[in-house]
């Protein structure tokens, strides 16, 4: 069974949990390999909150898919937080392996999801449109030129209000989302909270596009690597001078410095 919330709660420290968005924080946004040396350093500090509670878990709050986000909850060590998926549909208990897709979710919903997604494909697919796959209850079209996709968007919303599409449309660094209105990260975090019994008062949250501003105003404390959206800095308690990574590495090593035993 996942670890609740009391056996979570330490007096040892301030925060027990901490959110982090995945592409941009602990991935890089853009075609990269990973950088496994700084992904093991967050292992490690992950192995020590887990071991010693002195300091906040990691676990995931992401739009990617759930393969991609296991696999990284994986590499982080965590198996007793559930991570929030897809923008919120899912949440995956990694110990249970248990999928819990958001019950507010209907047959309908996948259908309209799966109408809107064969419609952009049939229209854009000549300009070199792509769908990112592994998603079941949202898409995420792409083009390896990004800006291309700017003009896409429009036409994407006009469509879909004309259909009566129950989507939400908008744009991160690389891809144009394609969300079910009434599901986002923020509906995915309130979940989170419900199954685990934490408290948003000992959360803390990191994030760098204006869709984590729903884990800005979900947590205590909140903090961005340096590449994060200006709008998005303006939430921040902390913003690290590195990009991507490097600048979480730097956001953890803070976080450590405000548990109580630092004082």
């Amino acid at each position: 069974m996942s670890t609740t919330g009391e056996e979570l709660i330490s007096t040892n420290r301030r925060h027990d949990v901490i959110l982090f968005d995945v592409d941009g924080c602990l991935v890089a946004e853009h075609t990269e390999i990973l950088n496994i040396p700084a992904l093991a350093r967050v292992a490690e500090y992950n192995r020590i909150a887990i071991e010693q509670r002195d300091r906040p878990e990691i676990t995931l709050c992401t739009g990617r898919p759930q393969p991609f986000a296991e696999c990284m909850t994986r590499l982080l060590g965590n198996l007793d937080l559930p991570i929030i998926c897809e923008n919120g549909v899912y949440l995956f208990h990694p110990r249970e392996h248990r999928y819990d897709m958001d019950p507010a979710i209907t047959d309908d919903h996948i259908t309209a999801i799966e109408d809107a997604k064969h419609w952009v494909l049939h229209t854009f697919a000549k300009d070199g449109l792509t769908i990112q796959p592994g998603k079941e209850a949202s898409f995420s079209p792409y083009h390896a030129h990004p800006p291309a996709l700017d003009p896409m968007i429009p036409r994407i919303r006009e469509e879909a209000e004309k259909r009566g599409w129950p989507i939400r449309v908008s744009r991160s660094w690389n891809y144009i989302n394609c969300d079910l209105q009434h599901i986002s990260k923020r509906t995915g975090i309130a979940r989170f909270f419900d199954a685990t019994g934490l408290r948003h008062d000992r959360a803390a949250g990191v994030g760098d596009t204006l869709g984590d501003t729903a884990i800005a105003e979900a947590v205590d404390w909140f903090a961005c690597p340096n590449n994060a959206d200006p709008k998005l800095k303006e939430h921040a308690h902390f913003v690290a001078r590195q990009d991507e990574i490097l600048g979480s590495l730097e956001i953890l090593e803070e976080l450590e410095q405000r548990e109580p035993q630092r004082h």
